[in-house]
């Protein structure tokens, strides 16, 4: 009886201890990719910021999570993948605090509206040489203020969260009346 009651003891300190090492397991960002050939794919870095484009066109990418509510500004992230060439297929929700006066973008892009008119989910594979995936928004007329948010995905599996705010811009002071 003694042995049957060490043994139990056993199997169930075993069993407790391998749970707590499974539930201590900390989410990787790694995926095997099935339209990908199996390419591990890890994440080195994500970004979130506004796109700017110079006098001589030349694109800039400044990180920032305060995005000017100011007609034609671009907005976005760009995600760093290790050691990855080819076919990405991402998933990208972004969530607004209200509804727009409108949705739009580019032709050829897979985009579904949520039913309230504040979600916008948008599927897209792109080809990369050198790792690099990303996605901007163009600010335009009727584009609510406040606080977003951008979860990107790659095979169901979350890679990144942005959580950014959209600010109007402050008004120039009225110079004073005689």
């Amino acid at each position: 009886m003694l042995m049957r009651i060490w043994a139990v003891t056993v199997l169930v300190t075993y069993s407790w201890l391998m749970a707590e090492v499974v539930a201590a397991e900390p989410i990787q960002v790694v995926a095997a990719s099935p339209q990908s050939d199996a390419q591990p794919i890890i994440v080195n870095k994500a970004e979130f910021g506004v796109q700017r484009v110079g006098s001589q066109g030349k694109t800039t990418f400044i990180p920032t999570f305060r995005v000017p509510l100011q007609e034609g500004t671009k907005y976005g992230w760009q995600i760093q993948l290790k050691n990855y060439k080819g076919a990405v297929t991402w998933r990208e929700i972004l969530r607004l605090p209200k509804r727009p006066e409108t949705w739009g973008v580019d032709s050829g892009q897979d985009l579904n509206i949520s039913p309230d008119g504040k979600e916008a989910v948008t599927k897209r594979t792109q080809n990369t040489t050198d790792g690099v995936i990303k996605n901007f928004w163009t600010i335009a007329p009727g584009d609510p203020d406040g606080k977003h948010r951008i979860q990107v995905y790659i095979d169901d599996r979350l890679i990144a969260v942005f959580e950014f705010e959209i600010v109007p811009l402050k008004k120039p002071k009225a110079e004073g009346r005689i």
